[in-house]
């Protein structure tokens, strides 16, 4: 499976850098529009990176406390720090820019990065497990809402996956929301 899902990941870097060579559209605003039900509760975004969609713009406009993901170390769940626009950034783990200070928050919703998806509801990320292992553990203590954002041209048949891989509640694109039941 190891060998599979590299496979899959160098394909799907290539899919995702051509769809953000091409720019994001209205994506941020569906993702706003989407997340806007869910006004008040913690939500955790991401810092883009490299070819990421971008979902500042709807993390700015949450209302609510809003986290970015916190890594600690290899094969543990994140951790969510506070973040607002304009806060100080510092360079965390695998160069991803976390902030430098701020409460520590548990996200009730969470807008998950990825490098592909499919209609199951399954994502490709990048192989270091972190989201799968957060989600598991959140889940296990109650109802949280895991968002993918990425581009459209990122959805593919069928992501290869195992027991650990946690399935997605909906994908957020510049052509719309999928649901997954």
């Amino acid at each position: 499976m190891t060998d599979v899902k590299a496979e899959a990941r160098a394909k799907a870097f290539a899919r995702r850098a051509e769809a953000f060579a091409a720019g994001q559209g209205q994506a941020a605003e569906i993702l706003a529009d989407y997340l806007s039900g869910h006004r008040g509760k913690v939500l955790s975004g991401y810092m883009p990176m490299r070819t990421e969609i971008d979902p500042l713009p709807a993390m700015a406009a949450h209302q609510g406390p809003v986290g970015v993901p916190v890594i600690m170390e290899k094969a543990t769940p994140l951790r969510f720090r506070e973040w607002s626009p304009g806060c100080r950034l510092v360079e965390g783990a695998f160069k991803a820019m976390i902030p430098e200070e701020g409460a520590w928050v548990e996200p009730e919703v969470l807008i998950v990065p990825l490098l592909a998806w499919d209609r199951r509801g399954f994502r490709l990320g990048y192989g270091g497990g972190f989201y799968d292992r957060t989600l598991e553990g959140l889940r296990a203590r109650g109802r949280v809402l895991a968002v993918g954002f990425a581009f459209a041209a990122q959805e593919v048949e069928a992501v290869p996956i195992d027991e650990f891989d946690q399935r997605l509640d909906a994908v957020v694109t510049e052509k719309g929301i999928t649901v997954f039941a």
